[in-house]
């Protein structure tokens, strides 16, 4: 395919873990190029403003700075640019930062990696493909008020809340830490962690590490940190 003719995709992710298996499954989607793959801001600043990328698939927390400026500048600089988020955080303020920053599209890094391909199709077609835990939390945001609500968000008190142990497990997988990382730092074994680990998706009523650290960030139980890098 005519280069004219790709999507041309610039992907912002300071993990270099994360950011070749990302460049991997854009490229093996046809008609998607990845000329820019960077790790900081300064560095996907510079090649905006030289380039004209057609999406922009952008971290947030980054070595040098916030995503959300990139975000900013990008529309500024390319109005019909498409944006999309992709992020192990999606509390209430770092989501509306970005939708008002201009993204169009905010995806969980553990949503599945065979959606991105799909998401940035859906973006050129005038979607916004949004991971199943920030839409919940947007429809709670925008529900009319004078509406009852059905099925109040779930809380955790005392009487049901985390033990210690399993708060200190959410901080450490919110900080990005695999589960054998995570045995080793407390001194348990990897299926103690995988216990806890379920114990504390039932409390949260959630599925997936992305959504209990997105619920527990959002009732205030952990701190919103990230792994150092």
């Amino acid at each position: 395919m005519p280069y004219e003719l790709m999507t041309i995709v610039y992907l912002l992710e300071d993990d270099a873990v994360t950011r070749h298996n990302l460049e991997e499954r854009l490229v093996a989607v046809e008609g998607i190029k990845v000329p820019v793959s960077v790790g900081t801001c300064t560095e996907m600043l510079t090649a905006v403003r030289a380039g004209r990328p057609d999406v922009l698939l952008c971290d947030l927390q980054l070595p040098d700075g916030n995503g959300v400026e990139v975000i900013r500048v990008a529309r500024d600089l390319h109005p019909d640019i498409e944006v999309m988020v992709i992020s192990v955080f999606g509390d209430e303020q770092r989501v509306v930062t970005a939708l008002k920053a201009g993204a169009t599209g905010y995806l969980l890094k553990d949503d599945p990696s065979s959606e991105i391909g799909a998401a940035i199709s859906q973006l050129l077609q005038g979607g916004s493909p949004i991971s199943p835990a920030i839409a919940r939390y947007l429809i709670r945001v925008f529900r009319p008020t004078e509406m009852p609500e059905q099925t109040p968000p779930p809380q955790v008190d005392s009487a049901v809340g985390l033990t210690t142990r399993e708060l200190e497990v959410l901080q450490l997988a919110a900080k990005g830490f695999s589960y054998g990382e995570i045995a080793r730092m407390l001194g348990i074994s990897g299926a103690t962690v995988s216990s806890y680990t379920k114990k504390i998706y039932g409390k949260l009523a959630v599925h997936s590490r992305s959504e209990a650290v997105y619920e527990a960030s959002r009732l205030g139980l952990i701190d919103e940190v990230r792994r150092d890098t």
